[in-house]
Formats: structure tokens, C-alpha cells, sequence
């Protein structure tokens, strides 16, 4: 048996302040389809099913204007900005988002931004105001180097006056519209001794919570950022529903408990707007292997996501440009996703970070059986599934838990031993109990 200790020592202070953070599940706000009108006040009818739900944390796309020059299709990308602290008219006014934070907290939510450090739109006043704010080739501001944005400028981090501007406009919104934090898009694109001074910035005004668009650079993670993405996982989950070995998203989890500073976790997603608009919806990458990888979301160490949409069944890939609203007569799977956030409320061994608790993989007699368990104090989440599209029957080489567990899902009760032999269906899965 080996185990994985996942973020033992205590998180640095700054990682701590956001205890709200513990138990959550961010949950993706694409606001211009989420409603016919795509505006706050439309979306202000989905804060109690939202709360029934069990998120926690709503993350919504950037809501400044979008750039009209070099736009691309009829309403353009939220991620080329004209005007840091600004709201998009698409979506309302100022004082209309202002009343949905401040309803969003009354109701128990935490609201991040996105927010797009790395470029601006073709119309921001700052290009007219200050080119030299801008990565320029023999003289021309340039897209971002390596990619086919041409919707958006690149910004020059080497120009310290950009930096200050950039923070105060960060702080703004903390400032004037009390949000509680940030996802930062293409974060390691951005100098990270510029995000660490921000963080400090904004800690100032308030404890914030920080996610970075990254998966790879951790330093953003050592002073700037409590979270990054689990990109590494999503890959595995892909690879693994489409024939791959489950052994890749097992070593996944090893990497992630080697190389996370402490108090840091990634976020674990099977979708969220990049991915369902440009790769494909999950029934087109994960089959019938959806609700097993949802299930490994929320019981791998890291905090979890979902996009809107998800718990109405979505199975089209959303127009990123034009509006494409999404559809909520079938809200089949919002029950499933409430009971995946209530279990991760319910036992800290599933909860984020070094609040949550250790991992320890349980060897079988199977290479298609990912087994683990997640144990804090008393508090025992076992997790075993069958990453394979046919019926599998192995057996518990190696388990140190034994005991009485509870079916997480059917309340039956289980013993659970050594040696003991299981039989799961395609793509099935087991979440026990004991507490």
C-alpha cells in the first residue's frame, strides 16, 4: 500500500485567510447563455436553485465591454477588454452588479471575477493613451506571441506604469463591487512577481481567493494564487474514457501531492467554457464514462468544478462569440450534483487543501481499478471505479480501513476488508463511507 500525504504542514497565512474556501465547489457562470437575455438580472432567477445546488463559489466570465475593433463574430470574446472598470452593457449596468454581489453574499455565495491580464481589446484606451503599455515588433503592438488572438493586444509587462495601473484596476472591483477574489485568465503568461504584488494589493483591501489559469509554472503559487488548474488530470480523464489506462490519472495524483506548496490545491473539471466551446461537450470526450469522472472530481484531492450547464444535461458545444442561449428544461443531473457537493461538505477527508485529508491507494488485482482512500481523523472516503467500458471483478489486495462503510449513493451497508472480492459494471463506481 502506498500513501499519499496531500498538503500536510499548515498553509501559509496567506492561504489561510479564505477559510470559505474549505468545503466549496466553484461553479462557472457563463452569463451571456445562461439566460434568453444574458444579463444580471436574468441570471438573479438561478441564485436559489444555485443554492440548492450546494455551490459555493460563482465564478463569472469577464463582464467588461469587449473591444469592437477586430471583433470576433456578432458579440465578440468577454476575454478582449475595453475598459478595466467598466461593466459590458450586454449584461447591464454598474449598480446592477453591485445589487447581485451583495444579494450573492445575503444567500451565502462567494463571487470571483475573471480577470484578462495578459492582453486587452484593439479599442482599450490605453492603446490610444499609452502604446508603449504594449508588446510592439519594429514599432506595431502585437497579438500575444504563439497564438492566433487577433482580437486582443499583447501588454508589455516590462512597463512598471502598466503594472500599477493593471493593480489598481484589480482593486477596484474589490474596492467598489466587494467581490471576494479572482480566476485569472492565462496566468502564467504573466510575470509572477506582478501577481504577487497584487495579491498583496488586494489583500489589503480584504482576504481574497486567487485561481490561476495554469497548470504547469507552481511559483504562481507560492505567494499569489491559493489554486491552479488540474490540466494534467483532465488530460488523463480524456485519455483514460477513450481507451487509456486508469494507471495515468493515478500517477496524477502522485504528482499533484509532490509538487503543490502547502496550502495550495489544484482544481480538478471535466469541462468548463474553453472545453466544451472548442473541444467538445462531455458526452463527446467522456461517452458513458461522464458521471464516473465527475465522481473522481470530487473525491481527488482539489476543489471541483462546475460549468453552467452541466446539471442540465448539456450536450452542445456553446457559440463563444454569439449568443447561444443554454437549455434548462432537463435538469436531470442536478440532483446527482448536489448529492457529489453534499458529500464533499459532509466529510472533511474530501475537503481542499491541508484541511482536507491523506490519500492512500488500495492496490487490486485489476489494472482497470482506480481505488483510493481518503482518511482525516475519523473520517474515512473510500472511492473505487472501473475505468473501463465492460464488468470487471477484482479483488482488495492491500486495506488498511477496514470495517463497516456506508454507500454513499444507496445507504446499503458495506464491510470492507482485504481480500475481499468486488464486481463493478462499465464505467461503474463505489463511493463509501465511515465517519
Amino acid at each position: 500500500m502506498t500513501v499519499i500525504t496531500t498538503f500536510l504542514l499548515l498553509s501559509l497565512s496567506l492561504n489561510k485567510k479564505t477559510d470559505w474556501i474549505d468545503d466549496a465547489t466553484i461553479y462557472e457562470v457563463n452569463l451571456r447563455q445562461y439566460t434568453e437575455k444574458g444579463t444580471f438580472e436574468a441570471f438573479r432567477e438561478h441564485l436559489p436553485r444555485l443554492k440548492e445546488l450546494g455551490v459555493e463559489v460563482l465564478w463569472f466570465m469577464p463582464i467588461h465591454p469587449i473591444s469592437e475593433v477586430e471583433k470576433k463574430g456578432e458579440l465578440g470574446s468577454y476575454y478582449a477588454v475595453a475598459d478595466y472598470k467598466e461593466v459590458n452593457p450586454e449584461f447591464g449596468t454598474m449598480e446592477e452588479f453591485k445589487a447581485l454581489v451583495e444579494e450573492c453574499h445575503d444567500m451565502g455565495f462567494k463571487v470571483i471575477l475573471d480577470w484578462v491580464a495578459n492582453h486587452t481589446g484593439w479599442d482599450n484606451q490605453w492603446i490610444t493613451d499609452h502604446p508603449e503599455w504594449y508588446t510592439q515588433v519594429n514599432g506595431e503592438i502585437t497579438i500575444p506571441a504563439g497564438t492566433n488572438w487577433t482580437d486582443v493586444a499583447d501588454l508589455n509587462y516590462d512597463n512598471e506604469e502598466m503594472r500599477q495601473e493593471m493593480i489598481d484596476a484589480l482593486v477596484f472591483w474589490v474596492e467598489e463591487a466587494d467581490i471576494d477574489g479572482y480566476r485569472c485568465d492565462v496566468a502564467g503568461s504573466v510575470p509572477v512577481d506582478f501577481w504577487e504584488d497584487a495579491r498583496v494589493a488586494l489583500d489589503k483591501v480584504k482576504p481574497v481567493f486567487m485561481l490561476a489559469e495554469d497548470g504547469s509554472n507552481y511559483s504562481l503559487l507560492d505567494n499569489a494564487f491559493d489554486a491552479n488548474y488540474n490540466w494534467y488530470l483532465l488530460d488523463s480523464i480524456n485519455t483514460v474514457a477513450n481507451g487509456g489506462r486508469a494507471s495515468a490519472i493515478r500517477s496524477d495524483i502522485r504528482r499533484a501531492a509532490a509538487v503543490y506548496p502547502d496550502g495550495t490545491f489544484p482544481m480538478n473539471f471535466v469541462t468548463n467554457h474553453d472545453e466544451n466551446s472548442w473541444n467538445g461537450t462531455t458526452e463527446e470526450r467522456l461517452g458513458t464514462s461522464r458521471n464516473l469522472m465527475d465522481a473522481l472530481v470530487f473525491t481527488a484531492p482539489g476543489i471541483p468544478l462546475i460549468y453552467s450547464g452541466q446539471e442540465a444535461n448539456l450536450n452542445k458545444r456553446l457559440l463563444f462569440f454569439d449568443k447561444d442561449e443554454i437549455n434548462w428544461s432537463d435538469l436531470s443531473k442536478q440532483d446527482y450534483y448536489e448529492r457529489l457537493i453534499d458529500l464533499k461538505k459532509e466529510n472533511e477527508a474530501l475537503w481542499n487543501g491541508s484541511v482536507g485529508g491523506d490519500l492512500t491507494f488500495i492496490d487490486t488485482t485489476e489494472k482497470s481499478i482506480l481505488a483510493y482512500v481518503r482518511t482525516k481523523d475519523n473520517n474515512n472516503v473510500v472511492f473505487i471505479g472501473n475505468f473501463i467500458d465492460q464488468v470487471t471483478e477484482f479483488t482488495l489486495k492491500s486495506f488498511d480501513e477496514s470495517g463497516q462503510y456506508r454507500n454513499y449513493f444507496t445507504s446499503e451497508e458495506v464491510t470492507l476488508e482485504e481480500g475481499i472480492n468486488l464486481e463493478l459494471g462499465p464505467w461503474a463506481y463505489y463511493i463509501l463511507v465511515r465517519d
